[in-house]
């Protein structure tokens, strides 16, 4: 279908070269359904400018300051719909806070905050933050990880046993990785270091994909790196509701990792895996029978495709599926797979009690709910 009024978006952060921002470009663009018009593309106000002459935006529109962005651009007729947030950690929170005051829609890389006792301020100070706050799992837009949804909503694994996730990286070990700047910065990237990071990744792909919410963790951080600021490493207990057991293993210094984000799910009557370096695969296998793998495209999966079987689809294509997502909640249509604000705000309570537990040897501790 046509679209003749593409959504106008603006960008925080983000400046050409960054890779989050490129990618969120690649996947708005991918979808057909928004215009970049507007941004505040870096601290910098030089680099501000330069940037936005980069990606096209007309100088008026091209801002120093986030703030002055989120007034003028709710002042004009044709002021941007939504915004999307690109930034430190630190500055999620204040930014969609200036810019929500204003009735515009946020868009926000994970985690919510630096600091969960912000995250939870917000939560309080702002109606119903679920309407208006997506929040970038880019994972759960994966074609085969809303298929593994659908198969355990189905009841083809029976009730849920156990759930097992893994995320390393080995990125922040290699001699390439230097200074690695805010993510090292306890005030600007979050105590939680790898937790932060990657483990709001594994945790929201374990409750979206199983359909379970993990209510208690007991939590071994480390400092594999001795130069390190925060955790680089974690190894965790989970305990999910209906009594299903899981564990969580996530690294940024594992040698020999890209980005190996992978889960398995057990239950009564079968099992399932996927790995988000193998995306276009799944892997059931029913108790006492051969593993079948299913493949994105065929005619056995659910989820619609953005190019044909055979044409793997990645970790762009998955953004670009929560951008289209994204689009219909802007339209007034159905995006009942989208991460909003409560997903992101379970992330911090997670990382909370993560390092509660790990400051207490492992202690239990319960993930605040309500």
């Amino acid at each position: 279908m046509t679209r003749l009024h593409p959504i106008r978006l603006g960008m925080v952060g983000g400046a050409p070269g960054g890779f989050m921002g490129d990618v969120h470009r690649m996947a708005q663009r991918m979808t057909g359904r928004f215009m970049l018009a507007a941004g505040a593309l870096s601290s910098d106000p030089q680099r501000a400018v330069t940037a936005g002459t980069m990606l096209g935006l007309p100088p008026d529109r091209s801002y120093a300051d986030w703030r002055d962005m989120a007034a003028r651009e709710a002042a004009r007729p044709d002021g941007i719909q939504v915004v999307s947030i690109v930034t430190p950690n630190y500055l999620h929170l204040p930014v969609a806070r200036a810019f929500m005051d204003h009735g515009i829609t946020v868009i926000c890389d994970k985690p919510l905050s630096a600091d969960p006792a912000e995250a939870e301020a917000f939560a309080r100070d702002i109606p119903d933050p679920d309407a208006r706050f997506i929040v970038t799992y880019t994972y759960s837009g994966y074609a085969m990880v809303r298929h593994a949804r659908h198969l355990v909503a189905s009841g083809a694994l029976g009730r849920i046993r156990m759930i097992q996730v893994e995320y390393p990286q080995d990125w922040m070990a290699l001699p390439s990785s230097g200074n690695l700047g805010w993510r090292q910065d306890i005030r600007l990237g979050g105590a939680g270091g790898c937790l932060g990071d990657i483990g709001t990744h594994a945790l929201h792909l374990a409750e979206f994909t199983s359909g379970l919410e993990c209510r208690q963790v007991s939590a071994l951080l480390t400092r594999i790196d001795e130069n390190a600021a925060v955790p680089d490493s974690a190894q965790l207990l989970l305990r999910f509701a209906d009594n299903a057991t899981g564990g969580m293993w996530v690294s940024q210094v594992a040698a020999g990792c890209g980005n190996a984000l992978c889960i398995r799910i057990y239950g009564e009557k079968a099992a399932l895996g996927w790995q988000q370096e193998y995306p276009d695969q799944l892997s059931f296998t029913p108790l006492g029978k051969a593993t079948q793998i299913l493949e994105r495209g065929s005619t056995d999966v659910s989820e619609p495709v953005f190019v044909p079987r055979g044409h793997p689809e990645g970790y762009v294509s998955a953004f670009a599926r929560l951008y289209d997502d994204a689009a219909n909640l802007l339209t007034n249509q159905p995006a009942p797979l989208l991460p909003r604000f409560s997903a992101g705000l379970r992330g911090m309570r997670f990382i909370e009690a993560a390092l509660q537990s790990s400051r207490n040897n492992g202690q239990w501790h319960d993930i605040r709910v309500g």
